[in-house]
């Protein structure tokens, strides 16, 4: 990396730091901070602008709200605006940048109006933005890399905070790339450029939980973390990823290590590759910066009362401003609008903005910040710059350096700093936070100026807050709903299990059935039976039991046919050997055969006033079991052969959407449901089955053996046509994405149970 370049930036850190702290000792400074709060006061009076009342983050009805009031576009206008500064570094007000802004903002409104208001965060929306720009390959992508990394991180490390970090940077460098698009670009070069930006924004974002995470972290030793900087440091000096040796990490961190080490090569290959050439060397020094300067503020000691405010403030003037260069050095900057500039200067307000925030947290933790270190050695050192003060610096150096006499700069940048003081006031509380505010007191009337409009019960509202704290809160009801789906399955699967299996003393057929019952079984479908018929009908237990017991048999007996020597000849399922490998083959035809039986007498059995409906159910369950096995002939006979989509969906049908169909179809049957929602339940059944066996196919070339509890690549071994060996791995994920939303569609019509909509994201989502 040169010198020069590393030596100008810390040259330009200092100068901004200098002019910062000789702003704070002009004689008007807070005088004129002061005039310019009653400004910024004067101006919210006379204009009509909306104002999020409490303080509380606005939920999902809060831009219908917006639309109805007619405040729709100001609201749209001010949030974009602000990104426009903070994010991209453009000056704003310029005739040019005021038409793009107000291009920008009809273009989200019409959006907004064609999705009523409602901002997408469901994977499945998210999707169809990907698929109207043909982005589904990067969409597929981005999934399995976000599900890999959290296999990788370890509890000490916050999952769900990474997601959003990630999340939040690849939509910056889209924002990035969409802003650097000229003219009007093929759809191609379009969808090329629009690749690469989710590509590098998810590399670039990988960072933060693979870096700065661990390193903050309690994961890794003191010295292994010494060890894991070097690697960083030399691979953005040399331009070359270098090796880690095992000796050099405890073996219980080796393998972690291995996998972390594996993406990062991968990112930082990817990164250097679509890089210009010219600016290739940029993209490392600035990398290079961000991470030397994060290293100066973690090796900085709390108890070590030496430290001067240049030392403090310029290694923070450096990590704000590289974190935001770094994404710059993608593109070329355009000559004349000071993009660098605005970035570089401006990335010191956000951090300090963030560690006043993060301040309770950083005292526990003893991290060192201009904060911190000043609450801790104020009484000690009189030459400490009050950090208050340098924040205040920072706006006064905008509104009246860099942009004087522009009251939108002004108000824009009061109203972030002000939310933010309103929302910390909320979350330390009334005492605390005046408490600090004394700590950090510097001019009673500036002081006095802030606390009246701080004390105003609303705050301003801006797009790209409430778009955070909407992914949070998405974020968070992912999280909630995973966890109730897989206590739900438990509880479900618990209860159902105690009645699947046969007492081994029953016979050698029984205790055979037996063991194919038993093992790593999924029990999707006896699960689904229990869930409709329960919750769906509040049917009672002695017409659901049957039903349950009925629908596993036959699925099992199914399974058994399957794996025979003379069809798929499998070694092993549910994590054990196949029935004919551990018992023979004559014995698994016997089995297969004694549970389809099995299953008809438990339906006979049933106690139902209505015997058309049994008769009905018994017809239907024996129909399906014929339909299921011309299924597995179909599939016998063809294997070898090229299918044709049609005739492969087709199989998918028989072998396994019908297994989906009779499991909810049974229990509408004894319970006299629709015929309509009898067809909704067809259609449900084929696209969820389709989607179901694409996953299936996909897993048999991607999965885990350990995990799957069976052997991948079988359908490759046995020469089946699959939706991946006819379409292709990407081809056959879109088909399982546009059944998966057919599915949706169609439970849509079907009674509510939010199980069903959590059981097809795992259908999709799924590594087993």
């Amino acid at each position: 990396m040169e010198k020069n370049y590393s030596q100008a930036k810390q040259k330009q850190a200092k100068a901004y730091f200098h002019t910062l702290q000789a702003q704070i000792q002009q004689k008007d400074f807070a005088a004129t901070l002061t005039e310019t709060l009653y400004q910024y006061q004067q101006d919210k009076k006379k204009s009509w602008i909306h104002f999020d009342k409490g303080g509380s983050p606005p939920n999902r009805a809060f831009l219908s709200y917006l639309a109805k009031t007619g405040q729709l576009d100001s609201y749209l206008h001010r949030s974009i605006s602000y990104i426009y500064f903070r994010d991209l570094g453009r000056d704003i007000t310029s005739l040019t940048m005021q038409n793009r802004i107000a291009e920008v903002t009809e273009s989200v409104k019409n959006y907004l109006h064609r999705k009523k208001q409602h901002v997408p965060f469901h994977m499945t929306e998210l999707y169809q933005m990907a698929k109207k720009e043909s982005l589904e390959e990067a969409f597929f992508w981005v999934m399995d890399k976000l599900q890999h990394i959290s296999s990788i991180l370890p509890e000490q490390v916050n999952k769900q905070e990474a997601r959003r970090k990630i999340m939040k940077i690849i939509a910056g460098v889209i924002m990035h790339a969409l802003e650097e698009l000229d003219g009007e670009p093929s759809k191609s070069m379009r969808r090329e450029l629009l690749d690469q930006a989710i590509r590098t924004g998810y590399y670039y974002g990988l960072t933060y939980p693979f870096i700065d995470d661990i390193l903050d972290a309690d994961v890794l030793t003191v010295s292994e973390k010494k060890t894991f900087a070097y690697f960083i440091k030399q691979t953005l000096l040399t331009g070359e990823v270098l090796p880690v040796k095992a000796s050099d990490w405890q073996d219980n961190h080796w393998e972690f290590i291995s996998a972390v080490h594996q993406e990062l090569s991968e990112a930082f290959q990817y990164l250097q590759s679509c890089q210009p050439a010219e600016s290739r060397q940029l993209f490392l020094e600035n990398a290079y910066l961000f991470f030397e300067a994060q290293e100066l503020d973690r090796e900085k000691q709390l108890d070590n009362p030496d430290y001067t405010d240049e030392a403090l403030y310029t290694s923070v003037i450096l990590k704000s401003a590289s974190s935001r260069l770094i994404i710059r050095s993608f593109k070329p900057f355009a000559e004349g609008d000071h993009i660098e500039s605005n970035m570089f200067h401006y990335g010191l307000y956000n951090q300090l903005a963030d560690d006043l925030t993060d301040l309770e947290e950083d005292l526990v933790n003893k991290n060192v910040t201009p904060y911190t270190y000043f609450i801790t050695y104020q009484h000690q050192r009189n030459d400490l710059i009050n950090p208050f003060a340098m924040y205040w610096s920072v706006i006064y150096y905008f509104i009246h350096k860099v942009y004087p006499g522009k009251p939108e700069i002004r108000n824009m940048i009061l109203d972030r700093a002000i939310n933010g003081f309103k929302r910390l006031k909320e979350r330390l509380g009334k005492e605390r936070y005046q408490e600090l505010m004394q700590q950090f007191s510097f001019d009673t009337d500036l002081e006095k100026a802030l606390e009246k409009i701080v004390n105003r019960n609303q705050h301003v509202a801006f797009f790209d807050k409430w778009i955070r704290d909407q992914f949070l809160t998405t974020l968070k009801q992912n999280e909630a709903s995973k966890k109730q789906f897989k206590t739900k399955i438990q509880e479900v699967k618990d209860q159902i299990e105690e009645h699947l299996r046969f007492e081994s003393e029953g016979g050698a057929l029984e205790e055979a059935a037996d063991y194919s019952l038993s093992g790593n079984a999924k029990r999707l479908r006896p699960m689904m039976t229990w869930i409709m018929a329960k919750e769906g009908y509040d049917l009672p237990d002695h017409l659901v039991l049957p039903l349950v017991k009925s629908i596993e048999y036959m699925h099992t007996a199914s399974l058994i046919f399957d794996d025979l020597p003379s069809q798929d000849n499998a070694p092993e399922r549910r994590g054990k050997e196949t029935l004919h490998q551990k018992y023979n083959p004559a014995t698994a035809e016997l089995t297969g055969l004694w549970l389809t039986q099995r299953a008809v007498e438990e339906q006979a059995n049933i106690e139902h006033q209505d015997s058309s409906r049994l008769l009905e159910l018994i017809a239907y369950s024996t129909r399906t079991t014929q339909n299921m096995c011309q299924g597995q002939f179909f599939d016998l006979h063809t294997r070898g052969k090229s299918l044709t989509l049609e005739e492969l969906e087709s199989l998918s049908m028989y072998k396994t959407a019908l297994g989906f169909e009779a499991a909810w179809m049974m229990p509408l049957i004894v319970a006299g449901a629709s015929e309509e929602r009898k067809q909704s339940v067809k259609r449900f059944a084929r696209h969820a089955g389709i989607a179901f066996q694409i996953k299936d196919d996909v897993l048999d070339i991607t999965g885990d053996s350990d995990v799957l509890g069976k052997q991948t690549g079988n359908d490759d071994r046995n020469n089946n046509s699959t939706f991946v060996s006819i379409l292709g791995r990407e081809a056959a994920q879109k088909e399982m994405w546009e059944h998966y939303l057919a599915a949706r569609q169609e439970l849509a019509l079907l009674p509510d149970i939010p199980f069903f909509y959590q059981l097809l994201d795992y259908l999709i989502l799924r590594e087993r």
